[in-house]
């Protein structure tokens, strides 16, 4: 759950007795971004059998500044831990460095689906399941491969897919292979996941 409260003391003690009273566990909290006068937090958290996920929206937008950004279901692996076990990976398997990036980046950021496409060609380099089956004509859609951004797509951005938030970054030359994620829906890509998937995609250098 990705949740934007006031930057003041209390406020994180604030939403994390609210979680209580709805018998939600959290297992973790990271703070993704700091902003003036307010911060996004994202709360990994396990429900017991019968808690609706809508009694946590409700409790913690009872209070006073509090705002739930996003609420879906992830693995356990995630956040700045993730990184570390990609990189390793990465570190252990240089050869399968990018395709290693590919396949764990939805569940690093918490994305719906990533895909490693050729900038040069628009040709598509490896995906996950549930990404599309890009045409070497539909890469542009994703704006500019050669730099770190993030997109909105529209519904109907490839037939019968709907609205999608896209970032994208490229590996490091000599690659030629830019790496994409999508969320369905949203929320957006913050400028720190975007700094994460820069830096990750640097360091993907396969040899």
């Amino acid at each position: 759950m990705r949740v934007a409260l006031p930057d003041r003391p209390g406020s994180l003690g604030a939403v994390a007795s609210a979680l209580g009273t709805v018998r939600a566990d959290i297992a973790a909290v990271e703070i993704v971004e700091k902003h003036e006068g307010f911060a996004v937090d994202d709360f990994m958290l396990h429900l017991p059998n019968g808690v609706l996920p809508d009694s946590l929206v409700a409790a913690c937008t009872a209070i006073e500044g509090v705002d739930v950004v996003w609420l879906s279901y992830y693995p356990e692996n995630w956040g700045l831990q993730a990184d570390v076990d990609v990189l390793n990976e990465m570190a252990e398997h240089p050869a399968a460095a990018e395709t290693i990036l590919t396949d764990a980046a939805p569940e690093v950021f918490h994305a719906t689906w990533a895909l490693l496409v050729d900038r040069d060609t628009g040709r598509l380099a490896h995906k996950t399941p549930l990404a599309p089956d890009l045409l070497p004509e539909q890469a542009h859609l994703f704006g500019a491969l050669d730099a770190a951004h993030a997109d909105d797509l529209v519904a109907g951005w490839l037939p019968d897919w709907g609205a999608t938030i896209v970032a994208v970054a490229p590996c490091r030359a000599p690659s030629t292979h830019t790496i994409v994620l999508g969320r369905a829906g949203g929320p957006a890509f913050l400028k720190s996941e975007i700094a994460r998937l820069r830096h990750l995609a640097a360091l993907a250098e396969q040899r």
